[in-house]
């Protein structure tokens, strides 16, 4: 889970006075899907170190509806508030010294930017330092899923220590962060067990992971897999069962981390992970993440799946999609 500050604007510090018109995703009240709809908002000229993007595509994340879910709080202040957080499209504007974690930033360049606070839009005003070249290999509904999940799985594998040639289980392997960690896992050398519905096992073995079905004795399928034990674990999906499954398997907990059960991890003492309550966001971690997965995509070595594309007018059927936590890859947003 990534959490960023929701945002109503798009300029910042430094932006000058003229702007253009843009199509924007907000949610209005707080509730479910129903309060989202389109309106109009002004994207500035970039100023000194800024960036303006036309968007191709824009990543949909749970974390986005939990903002006006209520689920982080209710301030009217913040309201009518801006989604998203990840967008591929290309540079449209730049200001002076606009130079991102890879160089120099031109008109014209394919990019990805991340963290883009109010992505869900046609057009967006960024810092450079948000910007990182889109790898030529993805199509723009990949580049635009690619951000959240991979920076994620890469600080899930960071915060439980992974380290080539063991085996780990990853709870929620088919969903958006878990088709990231379980193939960065396996590049690292690791044995992978996944759980996941028995429908989605034949992707899982095709990516290299053990598929292990969820639900009752799960921990009695996973000893059988790996009669050696597995070493560390990682809860995508905030269950009871993959909390205590992992807690049962893995002797260390400092070796377990969780990005959606807060409370039941904090209970644990388990390693919490995100923008939840008491939870690392590891900023640094994710952002050094960046140009990682850039050049692992670019290379193959990263395969990003994507479930489904929903024009912006249709923001809350992707919600909708994305609250049944069973999509398998990413949802884009496409204006």
């Amino acid at each position: 889970m990534d959490l960023a500050e929701p945002n109503c604007g798009i300029s910042a510090p430094g932006a000058v006075l003229s702007a253009d018109m843009s199509e924007a995703v907000v949610a209005r009240a707080y509730g479910g899907p129903e309060v989202l709809s389109v309106i109009d908002v002004a994207v500035p000229e970039p100023g000194p170190g800024q960036v303006r993007i036309e968007v191709r595509a824009a990543g949909v994340n749970p974390v986005d509806h939990k903002l006006y879910s209520g689920a982080f709080g209710t301030d009217p202040a913040k309201l009518p508030m801006r989604l998203g957080t990840e967008a591929a499209g290309v540079v449209s504007a730049v200001g002076a010294g606009a130079t991102g974690p890879a160089g120099p930033i031109e008109v014209g360049d394919e990019v990805i930017v991340y963290r883009a606070p109010g992505a869900y839009a046609a057009e967006l005003l960024v810092p450079a330092s948000a910007v990182v070249p889109k790898p030529a290999g993805l199509s723009w509904e990949q580049a635009g899923g690619l951000m959240v999940a991979g920076a994620t799985a890469v600080h899930v594998l960071e915060a439980i220590g992974l380290r080539g040639n063991e085996p780990v289980l990853i709870h929620g392997a088919a969903g958006g962060v878990g088709l990231m960690a379980v193939q960065l896992a396996v590049e690292r050398g690791a044995t992978v067990l996944g759980t996941a519905s028995p429908a989605k096992h034949d992707l899982l073995r095709d990516l290299g992971v053990i598929p292990i079905a969820y639900g009752p004795g799960l921990a009695d399928r996973v000893r059988a897999a790996a009669p050696g034990g597995v070493h560390a674990a990682a809860d995508l999906v905030g269950t009871d069962e993959a909390v205590d499954v992992s807690v049962e398997l893995v002797a260390d907990v400092s070796r377990i981390a969780t990005i959606a059960a807060f409370e039941r991890g904090a209970r644990a003492g388990i390693k919490r992970l995100g923008g939840g309550p008491g939870a690392d966001p590891g900023t640094d971690v994710r952002a050094a993440a960046r140009l990682r997965l850039t050049e692992a995509a670019e290379a193959g070595r990263l395969r990003v799946l994507v479930a489904a594309g929903h024009p912006l007018g249709e923001a809350a059927a992707a919600h909708r999609q994305i609250m049944t936590g069973h999509t398998t890859g990413k949802i884009v947003l496409i204006p």
